[in-house]
């Protein structure tokens, strides 16, 4: 894909901050991390985990797919911090872009194998968005866990609304669900509600790839 015009999801996740009235000390106590980190994410100096990302907006009480809206960006407030007009390759706004898309939009229905939208995430995380079709609440999207890489970096568990399902198709990822710890291996699936704290893991030395889909807002 060619780069595109980065969208501000670090001066988005501050306007939702500051329209709550919740300081950045605060939002980091709450979602457990730094106030340093908070602040790099907000201006695009740090990529966010998978479970950094959910609970930042579910203490902010807003939707993932909200930061991907390109729209959004013309209700800034003064006093949010300014749009970045572009991002170098490889971080994680570059890859958000990707994601920058209309709600209205629908994305298929066939998408070739090299036109996937992609996002990087922190821990060795990637998404690649296999479609979508507008008003359908629910993320389809090819996920590939890199050898070490984790849905935490901190190592925590993650929970958020909604409903996941997964299928597996190749290396292997540790699901710790709750007090349970389960291997899934290729051709094994997953479902459970995502509200059940949960985290992925790669222990493995090949990359575990598989398709979800997670349903329901994620807020």
């Amino acid at each position: 894909m060619s780069p595109a015009v980065v969208p501000p999801v670090g001066a988005r996740i501050r306007q939702a901050r500051l329209e709550r009235g919740t300081s950045l000390r605060a939002l980091a106590r709450e979602v457990g991390v730094s106030a340093s980190l908070v602040s790099q994410i907000e201006t695009g100096k740090s990529q966010p985990s998978v479970s950094t990302l959910y609970a930042i907006t579910t203490a902010l009480g807003i939707s993932v797919e909200s930061l991907f809206d390109a729209r959004e960006s013309a209700e800034l407030p003064q006093h949010a911090a300014a749009p970045l007009a572009a991002a170098a390759p490889g971080t994680v706004l570059h890859a958000l872009a990707a994601f920058a898309a209309d709600p209205g939009r629908r994305i298929g229905p066939l998408v070739g194998a090299g036109e996937r939208e992609t996002l990087e995430l922190d821990s060795g995380v990637v998404w690649e968005r296999l479609g979508r079709v507008p008003g359908a609440d629910v993320d389809f999207l090819l996920v590939t866990y890199r050898p070490g890489g984790s849905s935490s970096g901190s190592g925590g568990l993650m929970r958020h609304s909604g409903t996941e399902y997964g299928y597996l198709t190749s290396g292997e990822l540790i699901l710790t669900l709750g007090f349970d710890e389960y291997t899934v291996r290729p051709g094994d699936a997953v479902s459970f509600e995502s509200t059940t704290p949960h985290r992925y893991r790669n222990d493995g030395e090949v990359p575990a790839v598989g398709v979800w889909f997670v349903t329901g807002d994620v807020q």
